[in-house]
């Protein structure tokens, strides 16, 4: 398959989870009104869903490894869709509930082997911009999600809504399995406890502190950002709308930026350039609020930071699966699963006092700082290290040898 064939396929793959979130937003109220439920239950909906496609990649993943990509990613796109049904007919808040979580744990199957595929495929820079190309395609969803939802919103209810994440559920599942072939070879597979072996890479462990971070900050962007433009700021919400799809189309600007320069710069340098260009616009947005610059003051740090940050994600994703093409599978729900573990928890607490640009900003700065400190702290030097250990046996190799005995190493 060619890079941008296969990089659209897998990022539409990629994004029929997170979309189930997206889409329904605007309906929310409605579906509480009609279950008899609680705002709070209805929001429920939403958290047990993302815990659904935060855990269930470590399932999944692993078994990509030991029975093929094809089989696991078929079974998931195939419950999603039903499972989408199961909600549109859902009689009670409790049915609802069960059924999204079920949803999550199906629509993972498309994030974790949509970037096990990628690792099978690819590796280094070239794995690089395979990603920077998904994570463009993915960057579409909360553009096109939200408006869709709203005018879905017009026309048919929440059941109907669910009716729609059906049929999207079972295009994805032919898609997969007309314009997808098995990736993972026969004779590679193992079994599925391997997260032992992932974890005792010396590297590894350091990358999914530094995606922990970073997935502590974007949630915390994703829960505040429309309270803070829109009760601080008092932005219509068409005008929010507006902003939020641009941050969007700057993180996109960033995978292309990222993909276009990579194979010059190489991927470590362009996660530490990107690392601490995320950290430096998140301080640059805290200072704007500390000094009451505005919502300009606010908006322009904020499209640097998704700038920086789009062009940072498959740096990371790259350098942490370059040793586990093997289990490429079990390292992809690891490192899935690790953007997902802080987030949803940090979050919430910071908004228990009301949301507010400081309590948004600093949160975010504090992540994003964290993640550039292990950086260059913790995976920089490690990286040097494994370079130069890799550039001294190779001198060994291709000099004593040569020394000692004749070899074709040596022209005569």
């Amino acid at each position: 398959m060619r890079p941008r064939r296969i990089a659209v396929v897998l990022g539409l793959l990629e994004i029929f989870g997170p979309i189930s979130m997206d889409l329904y937003l605007p309906v929310l109220p409605q579906l509480a009104d009609d279950l008899g439920a609680s705002e709070s239950l209805a929001q429920a909906t939403m958290s047990v869903c993302m815990l659904g496609l935060a855990f269930g990649q470590l399932v999944l993943g692993p078994l990509s490894d030991r029975f093929g990509r094809r089989p696991p990613l078929l079974a998931g796109t195939g419950l999603f869709a039903v499972l989408s049904l199961v909600c549109a007919v859902a009689p009670s808040i409790e049915l609802l509930l069960a059924a999204r979580l079920l949803q999550g744990l199906c629509g993972s199957a498309g994030i974790v082997i949509s970037l096990a595929v990628a690792r099978d495929v690819a590796e280094g820079a070239e794995l690089v911009r395979l990603l920077a190309m998904l994570t463009t395609v993915g960057a579409l969803a909360p553009i096109v999600a939200p408006v869709v939802g709203g005018q879905l919103a017009t026309v048919m209810g929440w059941r109907g809504i669910f009716v729609v994440l059906a049929g999207i559920g079972v295009a994805l599942f032919l898609l997969a399995v007309t314009a997808l072939p098995e990736t993972r070879a026969s004779t590679a597979r193992r079994r599925a406890s391997e997260f032992g072996a992932v974890l005792r890479d010396p590297l590894f462990p350091w990358f999914l502190l530094v995606s922990t971070c970073g997935g502590a900050a974007f949630f915390t962007y994703l829960a505040s950002v429309s309270f803070v433009l829109q009760d601080n700021f008092s932005l219509s919400p068409r005008v929010f709308s507006l902003c939020f799809a641009a941050s969007a189309v700057m993180s996109v600007l960033g995978a292309l930026i990222n993909r276009a320069v990579v194979r010059r710069a190489g991927p470590a340098r362009m996660y530490t350039i990107g690392t601490t260009a995320t950290a430096l616009a998140a301080l640059a947005m805290l200072m704007a609020v500390l000094l009451g610059a505005g919502l300009v003051g606010v908006l322009i740090p904020l499209a640097l930071l998704m700038l920086a940050a789009g062009g940072t994600q498959a740096n990371g994703s790259a350098l942490a699966l370059a040793e586990h093409g093997e289990r490429a599978g079990t390292a992809a729900a690891l490192l899935g699963t690790s953007s997902f573990a802080l987030g949803p928890l940090v979050a919430p607490l910071v908004s228990l006092g009301g949301t507010s640009p400081l309590s948004m900003s600093l949160t975010i700065t504090v992540a994003y700082g964290c993640a550039a400190a292990l950086v260059w702290l913790a995976v920089l030097p490690r990286l040097r290290a494994i370079v130069g250990a890799d550039r001294i046996a190779y001198r060994i190799r291709h000099s004593r040898c040569c020394e000692v005995i004749p070899c074709p190493h040596r022209r005569p």
